[in-house]
């Protein structure tokens, strides 16, 4: 377990996690509201190089930002009331493809979730302190040395 201070820390672990992805890795950003999630995806979007905002794709479900070295798929399933609608929209493709796929609310539709993952859980403490689980699935490659 990772503890950060601040948003700003939750958003440099992120940059950090970015070193290491590489094409058609999936991270799974799992969390409460407010757990801290979309920080996390912004660092994880800046260590890629994306330079723009990077908005939670709370509304939209899907953000696509191909600047970055490798292409990056913010997901946002809270809104996904069943799993066919990942699907219908032909998102499964980019899940494990040419990209880094990022999910938030994952267990909105399991079925579509790949076994070879990197889970990412984040619990606030309070306001500022977030305690962050790396855990590798289904052979992921991942070195938790790099981030501390």
């Amino acid at each position: 377990m990772i503890v950060t201070h601040s948003a700003e820390e939750t958003r440099a672990l992120g940059a950090k996690l970015a070193a290491q992805l590489q094409r058609g890795d999936v991270v799974l950003l799992r969390g409460d509201l407010g757990a801290g999630k979309s920080e996390f995806a912004r660092g994880v979007a800046r260590g890629l190089g994306v330079l723009g905002p990077v908005p939670s794709p709370s509304f939209t479900i899907l953000n696509m930002y191909d600047e970055s070295r490798i292409p990056l798929y913010h997901f946002d399933w809270y809104r996904i009331h069943d799993p066919d609608e990942i699907g219908e929209m032909g998102f499964e493709e980019l899940l494990g493809g040419d990209g880094v796929a990022l999910i938030e609310w994952s267990e909105q539709a399991p079925e579509y979730v790949p076994d070879r993952a990197l889970d990412v859980r984040i619990r606030a403490v309070d306001e500022n302190t977030r305690e962050i689980t790396l855990e590798p699935q289904g052979g992921f490659p991942f070195r938790e040395d790099i981030l501390l």
